[in-house]
């Protein structure tokens, strides 16, 4: 009968160190949460510094467009101004060579 107790208290040991080792693990899976937790709170810094960021490129993006627009059309200016000085060249090589030939 002493065996049997004995043998029943052991089985009871052994099954308490099991749930000992269980309740160790998920301690550890407890540490897991809270790190999650931290790792969430990082996401959301990184989502707010995101939209930041798409705001500035969005803003520089509508800058360099607005530079090359700018760019672009006093780039017209002045071939349009470049066009009208080489007709006007022209015209004056025209009126030389007249008036060199009525000499």
């Amino acid at each position: 009968m002493e065996e049997k107790v004995f043998n029943l208290l052991e089985k009871m040991y052994v099954e308490m160190q099991e749930m000992n080792v269980e309740m160790q693990e998920m301690k550890a899976n407890m540490a897991t949460k809270q790190d999650l937790s931290k790792v969430e709170q990082r996401v959301g810094r990184l989502e707010q510094n995101l939209i930041v960021l798409e705001n500035k490129v969005d803003t520089n993006h509508k800058a360099l467009f607005d530079g090359y627009k700018q760019t672009y059309e006093k780039l017209n200016i002045l071939e349009e101004k470049i066009d009208r000085i080489d007709q006007k060249v022209e015209k004056h090589d025209v009126e030389i060579r007249v008036m060199k030939g009525a000499q």
